[in-house]
Order: C-alpha cells, then sequence, then structure tokens
C-alpha cells in the first residue's frame, strides 16, 4: 500500500517562488511510489482562526475544514514547505496548522524551508521544529533547505543550476528518512492505539 504523504504550502503572495519546492517534492515523492498530494493553503482559503475544528459540534465544521481534516487523518507523514518572513513562519501556513491539533498526532513530519537569499529559511526551520513537535508530531532529523530559491529551481519546479543539482543530492535521503518514519508509526498504530 503507498504511503499517503501531505505536503503543506502557505505563502498567500501573488508571486509565489516557494511553491517550486512544493511541486518538486510532491513530484519526488510520487515518483518513489507514495501517494503525496499537495495542500495549499492558499487554494483552500480558511479564515484567520476563530474555531478550531474540534471545536464545532459533530457534522457542522465548514466543507474545507471537514475535507481537509479527513485527509490529515488519513496520512501516514506530512511535509512542510516554509518560506522565511523576517525571521519568522508564513503566516498562512501556521494559520492553516492552528486549526488542528489531534488529527495530526502520532505520525513525522518533515521541514524544507527555503528564501530568496543563501540562508534558504533556516530559521523558519527551526521554528517549525518546536511548533510541529508541540501539536504532536515527531519530525526527522533530515531537512531541505533551498536558497536562492529562484536559481534552484525554475518556474515548473525543475532543479537548476548548483542550487538545485544539492537539492538533487539532498532530496533521495530526506524522503527515505520520513518514508522510514511514516512506515514505522503506521505499523505502531496498527499493534498498538495511541496512548491518548
Amino acid at each position: 500500500m503507498a504511503r499517503s504523504l501531505l505536503v503543506f504550502y502557505g505563502s498567500y503572495r501573488s508571486d509565489r517562488t516557494g511553491i517550486r519546492l512544493a511541486r518538486y517534492l510532491t513530484a519526488g515523492f510520487t515518483a518513489r511510489g507514495d501517494a503525496a498530494e499537495l495542500i495549499d493553503a492558499r487554494e483552500i482559503g480558511l479564515p484567520i482562526l476563530d474555531r478550531m475544528y474540534k471545536e464545532y459540534p459533530a457534522g457542522q465544521a465548514p466543507e474545507a475544514l471537514e475535507t481537509l481534516a479527513g485527509k490529515i487523518r488519513r496520512a501516514d507523514g506530512f511535509v512542510f514547505v516554509t518560506g522565511e518572513y523576517n525571521w519568522g513562519v508564513q503566516p498562512g501556513l501556521k494559520n492553516l496548522t492552528d486549526h488542528f491539533l489531534e488529527e495530526w498526532f502520532w505520525r513525522p513530519a518533515a521541514i524544507a524551508s527555503y528564501s530568496a537569499g543563501r540562508l534558504a529559511g533556516a530559521r523558519a526551520g527551526l521554528q517549525w521544529h518546536g511548533i510541529l513537535s508541540e501539536m504532536g508530531m515527531v519530525v526527522i532529523s533530515s531537512t531541505v533547505m533551498v536558497g536562492p530559491i529562484t536559481t534552484a529551481l525554475d518556474e515548473a519546479g525543475m532543479p537548476t543550476g548548483d542550487g538545485g543539482a544539492a537539492l538533487g543530492r539532498a532530496f533521495p535521503r530526506f524522503a527515505q528518512d520520513l518514508e522510514w518514519w511514516a512506515d514505522a508509526a503506521r505499523q505502531q498504530r496498527e499493534r498498538q492505539a495511541p496512548p491518548y
């Protein structure tokens, strides 16, 4: 059975460059035999957080929230593609994740960061590690960092130049790490129910 992986991307900007990395990763996992789906926060269009999914009475959550909750619960693992805004995380991606809590539990998460500069979103990636851990995910040790994003991936998400070559070298280990944890977590959930 193919692993179900969700690739989350959260920029709402009109000239989004990080979507290149999100598409690259989705295609890369798909080529490895995983069932990878890109979840674009801007396309889903959740409102600024007022009420979490779990705070709605059963069957009364907005359709977009209900659909996404089901996808998260069924997934074996997650990839968070994050840009860096003023040394911090993207508000669109953070808003999307905060609508859920228990739905994330007992699955691995991977972080792929990017920026227009040479630091490749490293500061945002570091912040996401703590956020995702607090939300009940096991964050894998492998990371992908791409910068400058516009010289590493073209508009179609294809690697270019030295940055693209470095990404091509880093992706297999990143993918293997997430896949190993996704398999391990799924087997453990099947063997023993989570403790809470």
